[in-house]
């Protein structure tokens, strides 16, 4: 699985690490029950700080595609996300960043996406 961030984007970098996962999901590059790299030596490869790396994880754990253990480190679940699911949800985090540099509130956004689903 090939992790890219850029520095210079709107989206934070735990999100363009999430991103990188989902998308591997959504493609077929990663499978459930793979490990995901340490997030030390991610965060390294990466030239990030391991607590951005960490902040990523954590995201892709409450959306429910990966665990975190102690010792062995963040595994994709089995039955994660549907490809389809994860493709939708790396757009919405996409939309969600660009609605933030538009300078709407989270309000205004959910707004505009129930309006969107009528």
């Amino acid at each position: 699985m090939l992790f890219r961030v850029d520095p210079a984007s709107a989206v934070p970098l735990g999100d363009q690490i999430a991103g990188c996962v989902r998308g591997a999901l959504a493609d077929g590059s990663a499978a459930p029950g793979e490990r995901l790299p340490a997030a030390r030596e991610l965060a390294d490869s990466l030239g990030v700080n391991v607590h951005t790396v960490l902040r990523g994880y954590q995201r892709l754990r409450e959306e429910g595609l990966i665990e975190l253990r102690r010792g062995r480190g963040a595994v994709i679940v089995p039955n994660a996300a549907t490809p389809d699911r994860a493709q939708l949800v790396d757009r919405l985090r996409t939309l969600a960043a660009e609605a933030r540099r538009l300078g709407l509130t989270e309000t205004e956004f959910l707004d505009l996406a129930r309006a969107s689903l009528d």
